[in-house]
C-alpha cells in the first residue's frame, strides 16, 4: 500500500493486494476529473490493480462499507461518468495484457486499442471494428459500445465480443458470453458500468489489410451526404464510411464524406466513386495501421494549442433516418462558432442497426441510423461550459423528439426518467440485472442512473 498521509479510515483493513492501493494527492486528483473537465470528484482512494482479484477483493470489500466504487480505463468520458466521491476509482490501466491464440485475442480491460493492433498487424490480423481514436481502453469502449467507421460491416465494438471476464457489485470474478451467463453478457456489454466492471474481453480477429485507399469527397448538402451515405452502407462498398461537417467560415457549412476501401488501387476509382455525387475529391493511400490511428496528429496539435486540456461538453446523438436531415438541417442553422469552440469535430455518419446485435447501446427504432455528435470544447472567447451542456440538454430534447437516442458518454444531465425512456424496452432486463449483479448500487455512481 502506498500513502502519502494517513490512508481514510474506511480502507483501514484492506486485504492483501497484488497491485497497490494509493491515498496520496496526486493520485486522487488524477481520478477525480475526465476529459470533459466539467465534474471534479475526489474518491478516497484508488486502486490500481496487479490482477482482477484485486478488483474483486476490492470491490467486496467497498460493498461491506457501503463505499461506491467505479472503473477509469482513459477517464474519456465528459461529464464525471468514471469518478466517485470519497470512495474508490479503480485505475484500470495496468490491467493491461494481450494474449493472442489463433484469431482470438484476449485482452485485459486497461489495454488500450492502439496496443491491440500493434500487437495483431504482425500476425496479419486485426479486430474487425475501431473508434477513431485508438488510446482508448478496451474495457472503457465495450462498456460504452464502442461506435466507428466499420460499423456498416461490423456493429459496435460490442458487437465483436466473443466472452468476457467482469467483476460484479458483489465482488464476484465472472465469466460471461452469449451462451454462458447470457444476461450478464448483456447487461455488461454498453452497460456503463451498473451491473459489472469489464476486466478482460476475447475479441474476434479477421486478415489485416496492408494499406487503404482513402476518398474525402466534399457534398453539397446535409440531404446529399445522408442519402450517399445510407446508398453506400447499404450496398457495403466501403469498409469504412464516416461524415463530417465543417465551418469554412462563420455561418458556413461544408459537407465531407469519407470513405475508405481496403487494399483497393486507383484502378478502383471509377467503381468506387464514379457515380458520387461531390464537388470535389480528395484521394491517398495509406498504411492500414496509419489510416487507423489517422488522427493522432491532430490530438498532438491540440494538446500543443492547449484545447486539450479544456472543458469539452461533448453531445452524441443517434438520429433515425426519417429524422435525420431536419435534425442536422436544423441544428446547423442555429449553431453559432461559439456555441462548439475552436476545435469542435461535427460527425455525421450512417448505422445500420442491424449490425448492432448487443441490446445496447439503444439504438432507433428504423434500419438506419446516423450518429450526430456535436464534439464541443469551452475555447477561450467561446460560450462557458456550462452554456454547453443547457444547449445540450435542449438538443436531447429535439433528438428525444425526432425518435433518437444518446450515445451516453457526453455531457447530458439526464433524470431517472430520461434514463428509462433511453433503455426503453431494454429497461426492465437492464434494472433486473443492476439488481441482481449490484444489489448494493454500489457501481459507477458517476452515470447517474439509478
Amino acid at each position: 500500500m502506498s500513502s502519502s498521509h494517513r490512508p481514510d479510515r474506511s480502507f483501514d483493513a484492506v486485504p492483501a493486494l497484488d497491485g497497490e492501493l494509493c491515498f496520496d494527492q496526486a493520485a486522487l486528483e488524477a481520478a477525480a476529473g475526465d476529459f470533459g473537465r466539467l465534474v471534479h470528484r475526489l474518491p478516497a482512494a484508488v486502486l490500481r490493480p496487479g490482477s482482477a482479484e484485486d478488483v474483486a477483493a476490492m470491490v467486496r470489500y467497498c460493498r461491506e462499507r457501503g463505499l461506491k466504487v467505479a472503473a477509469r480505463g482513459q477517464g474519456h468520458s465528459t461529464h464525471g461518468q468514471a469518478q466517485v466521491a470519497d470512495g474508490l476509482v479503480i485505475d484500470l490501466g495496468t490491467l493491461n495484457s494481450i494474449e493472442i491464440d489463433g484469431t482470438t485475442a484476449a485482452v485485459q480491460g486497461g489495454a488500450l486499442w492502439s496496443a491491440l493492433v500493434k500487437a495483431t498487424l504482425p500476425l496479419d490480423l486485426t479486430p474487425p471494428a475501431f473508434t477513431d481514436y485508438l488510446e482508448l481502453s478496451i474495457g472503457g469502449t465495450l462498456s460504452a459500445g464502442g461506435l466507428g467507421g466499420q460499423i456498416g460491416h461490423y456493429g459496435t465494438q460490442a458487437a465483436n465480443v466473443l466472452e468476457l471476464q467482469v467483476v460484479t457489485g458483489e465482488g464476484e470474478l465472472a465469466t460471461c458470453s452469449p451462451t454462458l451467463r447470457p444476461d450478464l453478457f448483456r447487461a455488461a456489454l454498453g452497460g456503463l458500468g451498473q451491473c459489472a466492471l469489464i476486466t478482460r474481453a476475447t475479441i474476434p480477429l479477421v486478415p489485416a489489410p496492408r494499406s487503404v485507399r482513402f476518398y474525402s469527397l466534399t457534398c453539397p448538402s446535409v440531404a446529399a451526404l445522408s442519402a450517399q451515405q445510407a446508398a453506400l452502407v447499404g450496398e457495403g462498398r466501403f469498409d469504412y464510411l464516416i461524415g463530417e461537417v465543417v465551418s469554412p467560415s462563420p455561418g458556413a457549412w461544408t459537407y465531407v464524406m469519407e470513405a475508405a476501401a481496403y487494399d483497393a488501387t486507383a484502378a478502383d476509382d471509377a467503381r468506387l466513386i464514379g457515380d458520387l455525387e461531390h464537388t470535389s475529391v480528395e484521394v491517398r493511400d495509406v498504411p492500414y495501421f496509419d489510416f487507423l490511428n489517422r488522427i493522432a496528429p491532430s490530438m498532438e496539435q491540440l494538446k500543443t494549442i492547449g484545447e486539450w486540456q479544456r472543458p469539452h461538453p461533448w453531445y452524441d446523438s443517434l438520429l433515425p433516418a426519417s429524422s435525420v436531415d431536419a435534425v442536422v438541417t436544423e441544428t446547423l442553422a442555429n449553431l453559432k462558432p461559439d456555441a462548439i469552440g475552436l476545435s469542435a469535430v461535427i460527425l455525421l455518419y450512417p448505422i445500420p442497426t442491424a449490425k448492432c446485435t448487443t441490446p445496447l447501446p439503444v439504438m432507433p427504432d428504423e434500419e438506419l441510423a446516423y450518429l450526430f455528435s456535436l464534439l464541443k470544447t469551452a475555447s477561450p472567447g467561446a460560450d462557458s461550459a456550462e452554456s454547453m451542456v443547457a444547449a445540450n440538454r435542449s438538443q436531447y430534447d429535439a433528438t428525444v423528439e425526432a425518435g433518437g437516442r444518446w450515445y451516453p458518454i457526453g455531457s447530458v444531465p439526464l433524470t431517472r426518467a430520461d434514463w428509462e425512456h433511453h433503455f426503453g424496452a431494454f429497461w426492465e432486463e437492464f434494472s433486473a440485472a443492476r439488481h441482481r449483479y449490484d444489489p448494493d448500487g454500489i457501481l459507477t455512481p458517476g452515470q447517474r442512473i439509478f
